[in-house]
């Protein structure tokens, strides 16, 4: 019961989140918060715990729980080093694709297909963001998974908050592309169009699109 009322806060503050009901910066009172979903703050503080362990959430010492306010700089910074990263993993694994790995990329997509006809923000995110990694898996370089798991990460809340609808789908049909060069063995085509993906990600992020509430019942309700 405990576990399940949990998962209904930390859903219910997601959603608020994703829909930019709840601005970055938002201090989340722990008291305010257990009013409203009638629970006690013991649950509402394993729900702000379980948010911050997926970034949503910063904990601050002495002053309390925020949603996460990621930095653009940072995130345009993480965009041009996976710019780097990416096209040469293309060109790689291009050199080395089978239909078997092909087909696991292209089952990927369909789950992103499906999440982004579901409206599932969260969702579609978290597939958008594993395609990358999961062609490095693919290629069976586990440094290079690990390393792009990171950058993704530090970009994931931003991207989450920030990328539309029509971005997401716009993003799934860019990998439907690379994955079709990837299957014709065509490493530099692949790799160009690995590069107009990941820009058109960060320029197609609507960084305005904010609703300010102060009001945390106003925001969840």
């Amino acid at each position: 019961m405990e576990s399940s009322s949990t998962g209904v806060i930390a859903s219910a503050l997601t959603r608020a989140i994703v829909e930019h009901r709840l601005l970055p910066g938002s201090k989340l009172a722990e008291q305010k918060l257990a009013d409203h979903f009638g629970v006690s703050r013991t649950l509402v503080r394993q729900a702000l715990l379980q948010l911050s362990q997926q970034q949503l959430v910063t904990l601050e010492p002495a002053r309390g729980a925020f949603v996460a306010a990621p930095s653009v700089d940072e995130a345009r910074q993480v965009f041009a080093v996976r710019r780097m990263l990416e096209c040469e993993m293309a060109r790689g694994f291009a050199a080395q694709a089978t239909a078997a790995k092909i087909r696991v990329l292209r089952e990927h997509i369909a789950s992103e297909k499906r999440a982004i006809a579901q409206e599932d923000a969260p969702g579609r995110t978290e597939l958008l963001g594993e395609f990358h990694v999961r062609i490095a898996e693919l290629m069976g370089n586990e440094v290079l998974a690990q390393l792009l798991g990171q950058l993704i990460a530090r970009c994931a809340l931003i991207t989450l908050m920030y990328q539309t609808p029509r971005g997401a789908e716009d993003s799934s049909d860019e990998h439907v592309e690379i994955v079709r060069a990837l299957a014709a063995r065509d490493g530099e085509r692949a790799a160009r169009l690995m590069a107009e993906h990941l820009q058109h990600v960060e320029e197609n992020l609507a960084f305005d699109r904010r609703v300010p509430s102060n009001d945390i019942s106003t925001a969840l309700s």
